[in-house]
């Protein structure tokens, strides 16, 4: 991919975030979008062979959209100024409505990537499915927690929008209470994107996300109840 052309793209869009100059300059898009879906190819092909879950994972799904849902927003500016996308089994991108852990990667304007896993504001069941799961499966969650790769890579689980006080039902004592409180389950990291070798950028992401692969399949564990009717 030519990362050079993409951030120099996404610089100026930034600068220039309305409608006629995005269709003035819409084919360099299509074409920098084009080369940034061969990417998701590769490393969702490069993900397989460590998690077969997302071995078929379709890539022009798994990319986002450009355009930015502006109907609540403050800010009305029309696109996003990155391109991002997202792996999980069966497509199911969105964390946020589906539930599961995700893979994740985008790439903005200042040159930098972020990559992780994980789930980001998951839904009432299935945030308070993982909370259960640090209960039921807690020596499976520590042994996750002090994984050498894992840690080197990410460090710790990000604590956005962590709660105050413990969530109702859970031990205020629990050695996870602290993970518990948490209300996304997300590890990432941010480097520098590779602009004078763009041929490493697929075995970079890939190597990230089979850091995170512990992580990944212990939160496949942790199941809803089901309600039969």
């Amino acid at each position: 991919m030519h990362l050079r052309d993409l951030t120099q793209f996404l610089r100026e869009l930034a600068e220039n975030n309305n409608r006629p100059w995005f269709v003035m300059n819409k084919p360099r898009y299509d074409i920098l979008r084009e080369e940034f879906l061969q990417v998701v190819t590769e490393v969702i092909g490069e993900l397989g062979k460590f998690d077969p879950a997302v071995k078929f994972s379709n890539p022009k799904k798994a990319m986002f959209r450009i355009n930015r849902d502006v109907r609540f927003a403050h800010d009305k500016s029309p696109y996003k100024t990155r391109f991002s996308a997202a792996v999980a089994p069966n497509d199911m991108r969105r964390p946020s409505k589906a539930g599961g852990p995700t893979y994740y990667l985008q790439i903005d304007g200042s040159g930098r990537m972020l990559f992780g896993a994980g789930e980001y504001m998951p839904p009432p069941g299935r945030l308070k499915a993982l909370r259960q799961h640090m209960v039921d499966d807690a020596a499976g969650f520590r042994k996750v927690l002090k994984n050498k790769q894992l840690k080197l890579r990410f460090g710790d689980i990000r604590d956005e929008g962590k709660l105050m006080r413990p969530p109702k039902g859970f031990d205020p004592e629990h050695e996870h209470i602290e993970y518990i409180k948490l209300k996304s389950f997300f590890i990432w990291t941010e480097i520098d994107v590779p602009l004078n070798q763009p041929e490493l950028l697929v075995p970079l992401l890939a190597g990230g996300f089979k850091d995170a692969l512990p992580l990944v399949e212990w939160m496949r564990g942790a199941k809803e109840d089901v309600v039969e009717e």
